[in-house]
């Protein structure tokens, strides 16, 4: 069945994907209502919307479109929950779409969590494309009901994007190029490795690539980042921190409080140590530095307001934890993920399990984690990884489970400089950076880049 789009605006003051619950009969009586008695308000429909329209299992809406884009849509897509096996159910899953024109490329943007907007990517931009920007399957819209964890995998959230592909290939027959950042950049990987041929070029941005439950290279980079003097400045944080554990407790009960935050899931002490445990990966991961670390003599206050700049208990709250339920299973069973050094601090750490790991799996489910997929795609890569561009920040604790260079591929790695998770862009590239991507880019895509 054809869905159609109504450019009539009363009509999408509902989410789109309510006309193909079950459990909104009403509202599929009311929809079936205006595709019979309300023929004439396709009229206005521009060539896209009627292309759009002739797309199966698409709904959209119209968005207004970002500067320098002919148009926008929001998009739900129906998706299997199984791609083997469409028959076992489906799902909607949230795309936000912008257009230039049909002869430019397309960028797929694949999320490695929720979508929250129309959000323009780099590459979009630079290579002047169309682009659509997919959620990650099982997060905020794109979460089929009920939620079987069976169905979160690589393999069936690629499958999402290949299926994406397909569809809006029939309109878009130009080169493509993916993207994404962090578990987004991850997931452009995966997406390659699964689907060789759906894209010419693929950008993952400060994407790790765990090839272990507890990845031991992030621990390497904690021993060696930094000075001598930083590193043990934010020891003394951290023991500093332990040390005043009741006072501290006391203090981020009523910050709790303030922000709606409860703590079931790990309680309050245990979120705590959690946090004094991640300081240090957040703190090169965000891009702190070591002058603006706080005297060790400080009053608790003034730690604790510092510790809460750099991690935030917050991150520990059943609601984070909720947030981002679904990558955690997916690192606890599949994609891997980081742990916690906790020798040092041993005789202060009450609350936490003996082997802290960092993926807070939903309900606390047993899961098992199987290395496989992620270690044939991290071999892959060395011989198989060709028109792949890397960009790493230097300063960045993830860069240390990146993929690794290799000369036996036709690829580029950048590590930028002074740069961490959240500044490593190409905004940020040296003119000689920009030259050396640029110059690969025109290459591989037979396209002039201004």
């Amino acid at each position: 069945m054809k869905v159609m789009y109504f450019p009539t605006a009363f009509i999408f003051n509902f989410h789109p994907s309510i006309f193909f619950k079950k459990s909104n009969p009403m509202m599929n009586r009311i929809f079936i209502f205006l595709l019979v008695s309300l023929p004439g308000i396709f009229f206005g429909q521009t060539a896209l919307e009627k292309a759009l329209y002739n797309l199966p299992d698409v709904i959209f809406k119209e968005l207004p479109a970002p500067e320098g884009f002919a148009a926008a849509y929001e998009l739900m897509v129906k998706q299997p929950l199984d791609h083997d096996h469409p028959e076992k159910g489906s799902f909607y899953q949230q795309v936000y779409f912008s257009h230039r024109g049909f002869d430019r490329p397309m960028v797929i943007v694949t999320e490695g969590y929720q979508a929250a907007g129309n959000r323009i990517y780099e590459a979009t931009e630079l290579l002047d494309a169309n682009q659509l920007r997919v959620e990650h399957r099982f997060f905020a819209e794109s979460t089929p009901e009920p939620k079987d964890w069976n169905y979160l995998n690589m393999r069936q959230a690629c499958g999402d994007y290949h299926r994406i592909k397909e569809i809006f290939g029939q309109l878009y027959k130009n080169k493509w190029v993916s993207t994404g950042i962090s578990k987004g950049g991850m997931t452009t990987i995966y997406y390659r490795y699964f689907y060789p041929d759906d894209v010419t070029v693929s950008i993952p941005y400060v994407a790790p690539l765990d090839t272990t439950f507890e990845d031991p290279r992030i621990y390497t980079f904690l021993h060696n980042q930094g000075s001598e003097k930083c590193r043990a400045d934010i020891k003394a944080i951290q023991m500093r921190l332990l040390e005043e554990k009741p006072e501290a407790l006391k203090r981020l009960s009523w910050y709790a409080k303030g922000k709606g935050l409860t703590f079931d899931y790990l309680g309050l002490e245990q979120a705590f140590e959690y946090a004094v445990l991640e300081y240090p990966f957040s703190f090169w991961q965000v891009g702190f530095t070591c002058d603006k670390i706080p005297d060790i003599k400080a009053p608790v206050d003034t730690i604790l307001n510092y510790l809460n700049e750099v991690v935030d208990i917050s991150f520990f709250s059943d609601q984070e934890i909720e947030n981002y339920a679904s990558h955690y299973y997916q690192a606890a069973t599949e994609t891997g993920y980081y742990g916690y050094e906790t020798e040092p601090f041993k005789e202060f750490l009450k609350a936490v399990p003996e082997h802290p790991h960092a993926a807070f799996v939903p309900g606390k489910m047993k899961v098992a984690y199987n290395p496989t997929l992620s270690n044939k795609v991290y071999n892959w890569l060395k011989t198989n990884g060709n028109q792949f561009i890397y960009i790493y920040g230097a300063t960045d604790t993830w860069t240390s489970a990146g993929v690794p260079p290799s000369d036996k591929v036709d690829a580029l790695w950048f590590h930028l400089a002074g740069r961490n998770h959240f500044d490593a862009r190409i905004k940020n590239f040296t003119p000689e950076e920009r030259k050396k991507m640029v110059d690969a880019l025109e290459k591989w895509l037979d396209l002039e880049i201004e």
